[in-house]
């Protein structure tokens, strides 16, 4: 909802009123490789408490990501935030801001570049069509393992949406 109370007729102006606040789309990025915990989001993008918890809450609240309890060894029961196929759906928008970064910006110190692989056949991803250049297989979102070589050295694969309220 935007900060007037009313949506704007355009989608691309309802989706930057879900997704363009400052940290959101690396909330995204990350629950996309499968963090789930607000310690983690915290502790990987150094955000405050405060603004986590207001972006986390508008994601839930926007359908991107559920919360899901649980409890540690007895502990008081805490959630994670997982995301839900609506969440899963802004893959190619990260996917697009990652293709984007790499070829219009330069990190500070000097990295290997973010990888796109077909879990399949293990070949780069060069473009986020459908389909495998290599080995011509179609190639959906639970086929691509994603490679951060600054972050860690092997791909992870892309979380699985999970239904709200299950």
């Amino acid at each position: 909802m935007s900060r007037s109370g009313t949506r704007p007729p355009c989608p691309i102006g309802r989706a930057v009123e879900v997704l363009g606040e400052r940290w959101t789309l690396l909330i995204m990025r990350n629950a996309t490789r499968g963090m789930t915990r607000f310690e983690d989001f915290r502790a990987d993008l150094g955000i405050a408490d405060n603004v986590l918890s207001i972006r986390l809450a508008r994601l839930v609240d926007a359908g991107l990501l559920t919360r899901v309890p649980y409890r540690n060894d007895g502990g008081r029961t805490r959630h994670e935030y997982r995301l839900t196929q609506a969440g899963a759906d802004t893959t190619p928008i990260v996917r697009a801001l990652a293709d984007w970064g790499a070829q219009h910006t330069e990190p500070a110190e000097p990295a290997e570049p973010m990888q796109f692989l077909h879990q399949a056949c293990g070949h780069h991803l060069t473009s986020p069509e459908a389909y495998c250049e290599h080995c011509q297989q179609p190639v959906q979102r639970q086929d691509q393992v994603w490679l951060s070589p600054w972050r860690i050295s092997t791909p992870y694969p892309l979380a699985e949406p999970v239904t709200p309220g299950n």
